[in-house]
């Protein structure tokens, strides 16, 4: 079974217009995203022209702010904290990877949690790391990692049980790797974390009733590694030697064994897009609850 995302996107980006009129009249004006643009960094980049573009056709502006290797670390953390304070930016969206120089916990702290709706603040991150059930996650202040609710959210779509089920996640990245494994256990999963150090990693994936990966390898995981039966969800995103857009699963090969795959793309890349649309629109509700 093909666990395609698109189904799941429209659902949810369905519902989004509707509320962000809604929203547009109580606060005067269109609700308003703005993100951090790093062009070197192709991949993050197009996704967030992506995420504008979708956010321009809900009912939302959005703006970019475009840094480069040459932004100061002065510089990106006063941008931070401007966008943060500014009372017309109802959403923030700030890009991984960034210029080494730039991904410092300070910037992390200065991240408004209530306007970051892709779970990088510190506040956010701990807040998410401090529940212990769903429905903690599902009412925590501030937003878990979109990608990560992405994948939580495709698999509650095909009513795949995570109850006592042993799951791998390959890949212990803060974006995806780490707040996945926590939430996964909020759903009463058993979950190993595996990575580049760990010793036998074939031998713990076919152990594994659902394998996650989200290491960005072309077509790393093969048929060898999984069980027969398993769900594979593939977050990679990649580009192999030919320059062909792949995720981490080598899709071709595993197919045939797996019992519900994710293809890439059309999986989790969907899914991710409506959640951080949907977030947009979140932050502005709860924004307009405390008025």
């Amino acid at each position: 079974m093909i666990l395609e995302g698109k189904t799941l996107a429209a659902l949810i980006r369905d519902t989004l217009p509707a509320r962000a009129a809604v929203c547009a009249q109580k606060l005067g004006r269109k609700p308003k995203l703005a993100g951090i643009g790093w062009a070197a960094d192709y991949g993050s980049y197009v996704y967030l022209k992506k995420e504008v573009e979708a956010a321009q056709k809900t009912g939302i502006d959005a703006q970019v702010i475009d840094i480069t290797e040459n932004t100061t670390h002065a510089e990106f953390l006063q941008i931070i904290k401007n966008l943060s304070s500014s009372r017309t930016i109802d959403a923030l969206l700030v890009p991984k990877p960034l210029p080494k120089h730039l991904n410092t916990l300070e910037v992390w702290e200065n991240l408004a949690a209530e306007k970051d709706i892709d779970g990088s603040s510190v506040l956010s991150m701990g807040r998410l790391f401090m529940c212990k059930n769903w429905k903690e996650v599902e009412t925590m202040r501030g937003f878990p990692p979109a990608t990560a609710m992405a994948v939580m959210k495709l698999l509650e779509h095909y009513k795949i049980n995570l109850s006592g089920a042993e799951v791998a996640v390959i890949g212990r990245s803060a974006t995806v790797g780490k707040p996945l494994a926590h939430m996964l256990t909020c759903k009463d999963a058993t979950v190993k974390i595996c990575h580049s150090r760990t010793k036998d990693l074939a031998a713990a994936l076919q152990n594994s009733d659902i394998v996650i990966s989200a290491i960005g390898k072309a077509r790393f995981v093969k048929s060898s590694m999984i069980k027969n039966g398993a769900v594979v969800i593939d977050v990679g995103t990649n580009q192999d030697a030919q320059g062909v857009f792949c995720g981490d699963v080598d899709f071709e090969d595993v197919k045939n064994k797996a019992s519900q795959i994710t293809p890439v793309p059309g999986g989790v890349g969907p899914v991710t897009l409506a959640c951080l649309l949907e977030n947009i629109i979140i932050s502005v509700e709860r924004g307009l609850e405390k008025v």
